[in-house]
């Protein structure tokens, strides 16, 4: 049987492992289809390329639907996520001149303790901080403003948000056109690597399972081809859990190494799929378990509790109601769709399509069909929960 051919919009990031894998490994293939990998130049070029149609579905940023379902983020048809692709994966890293001026106020640079780092941050740039993020409606976005705000912070007044795509973003921090940054791996560690900068903070620090990237698609299209959606969730599925093993990691590296991926070398990509980060030019290394995840604790399933919280925050920002955005959020998260793609497969998946954002401290058993999912810890760093609307 011919394959059908699908166009798939991607950035040139970690996180579009999931993707590049269905199509390397064969998982597509067994889908009948075949995934057509379009590399773009930026999110706003990623998300048109979706929009009008040029592409029949995207790796995307998790806020991306839920802003274009409140009426911001650009013209264009209403977009889904139909799965999860990875949650985590961010770095957020600082110039040289702010990275000598934490170390003088005697910043450890532990990696670990958002609130110590976010303090001294704070108190090392004064009255205004210029950072840049990937897009605007981005969990990178969301997380700096979340972290920055939590600590006293005057947020947004005080955060001068840049947009630069992530390849870029290294050549940013070095021309001083930015502080700090928050970027998806490996172009954090691309500007340790260039002596520009060094990391700060994993993304996972302030938010310990966060829905970084998902699945997107026209809504429309997801009614009108509701079997290839079926099929594009299972290959992502299945590479997502392909992901999930360790031993798979050096044969993951060299495809995302290659020049029609993400043309960087290995080494810099298999630190993101370790967790094993090298922060700054003095060659100091940190280990983050569970630094970008695309499988375990049910990584790729489209969480309405967390569109909601993504969609509170806009709504915060943009003078939007908060109920009507929560309730338009949860219509952007396909939970049927990707609990009916998974039937008869071995998928373990939640009995909730919502749950309390931030509660669990450690890893904790939730029911579900076989009553042995375990979800991973999803706390913030400030020990809040976001109780979502009820189902």
């Amino acid at each position: 049987m011919k394959a059908t051919e699908l166009s798939i919009g991607f950035m040139p990031l970690t996180d579009a492992a999931p993707l590049i894998v269905a199509q390397e490994m064969g998982f597509a293939e067994e889908e009948g289809l075949r995934l057509d990998l379009r590399r773009a130049p930026s999110w706003s070029s990623l998300r048109d390329m979706l929009s009008f149609g040029q592409v029949d579905a995207a790796h995307m940023l998790s806020p991306v639907p839920i802003a274009a379902a409140l009426g911001y983020g650009g013209a264009g048809a209403p977009l889904s996520a139909v799965s999860v692709l990875s949650a985590n994966g961010n770095v957020i890293g600082v110039s040289r001149a702010l990275e000598e001026k934490l170390r003088a106020l005697g910043h450890d640079f532990d990696f670990e303790d958002a609130g110590k780092a976010g303090k001294a941050l704070i108190a090392a740039t004064g009255q205004t901080l210029r950072i840049g993020v990937p897009f605007p409606f981005s969990m990178h976005a969301e997380l700096v403003f979340y972290w920055l705000s939590a600590l006293g912070f005057a947020v947004p007044e005080a955060v001068e948000v840049r947009t630069v795509p992530p390849p870029l973003m290294a050549e940013a921090i070095a021309a001083g056109e930015i502080d700090a940054f928050c970027v998806g791996e490996p172009w954090g560690t691309k500007a340790v690597e260039n002596n520009v900068g060094a990391l700060l903070l994993p993304g996972k620090a302030i938010w310990s399972f966060s829905p970084e990237k998902v699945l997107a698609v026209r809504s429309d299209w997801a009614e009108t081809e509701t079997s290839l959606t079926e099929r594009l969730i299972r290959a992502v599925w299945r590479a997502g859990r392909w992901l999930g093993d360790p031993d798979s990691r050096m044969l993951a590296t060299e495809m995302l190494a290659r020049k029609t991926y993400l043309d960087l070398s290995p080494d810099l990509v298999e630190r993101a799929l370790s967790g094993r980060l090298v922060i700054s030019s003095k060659g100091e290394e940190r280990s983050v378990p569970g630094f970008v995840e695309f499988y375990h604790g049910a990584a790729g399933f489209p969480w309405r509790s967390q569109a909601e919280w993504i969609a509170l925050r806009l709504a915060e920002r943009i003078g939007r109601d908060p109920r009507a955005a929560a309730l338009a959020a949860r219509q952007v998260c396909r939970t049927d769709l990707y609990r009916r793609a998974l039937q008869g497969t071995s998928a373990d998946l939640p009995e909730a399509s919502s749950k309390t954002e931030g509660a669990l401290s450690a890893p904790a058993s939730v029911p579900s069909a076989s009553g042995t999912l375990i979800l991973q810890q999803d706390s913030f760093f400030d020990g809040r929960v976001f109780e979502p609307l009820p189902e």
